[in-house]
């Protein structure tokens, strides 16, 4: 079993940064890949980035591309997402997740989440 628990979520203003953590508990965290996922009110969950389990590769969606940042400390057992230049359309609750199997692009292949972080942009 793995436990994840975000933070860092908050209200921030349009052009703003917040740096998102989620902190795993349980099994060995430095061997599986850790993603990121946003829920916007009525909609799917929406992958935005993943990592592997050594920090040696990352992905991002294209809607996140150049301004959001993955990062991991194994010894932390912690990845970061650091979100910059951030725009109205980024408020949603935001979701990590661990232990992937399948396509990591869809939230279905993903065997642990944590509780989510609200992130709210104002314009």
């Amino acid at each position: 079993q793995v436990q994840l628990i975000e933070s860092g979520g908050g209200l921030v203003q349009a052009g703003g940064s917040l740096r998102l953590s989620c902190v795993a508990t349980g099994r060995t965290f430095s061997n599986f890949p850790v993603g990121w996922f946003r829920q916007h009110p009525g909609k799917e969950r929406e992958f935005l980035a993943v990592i592997n389990a050594s920090g040696s590769w990352k992905h991002y969606a294209d809607s996140v591309k150049g301004r959001f940042a993955i990062s991991r400390d194994n010894a932390k057992n912690t990845v970061w997402l650091q979100m910059n230049s951030l725009k109205p359309e980024d408020t949603a609750v935001y979701y990590c997740a661990a232990d992937p199997d399948g396509t990591y692009s869809y939230s279905s292949a993903w065997a642990y989440w944590g509780q989510g972080t609200q992130v709210t942009v104002s314009s």
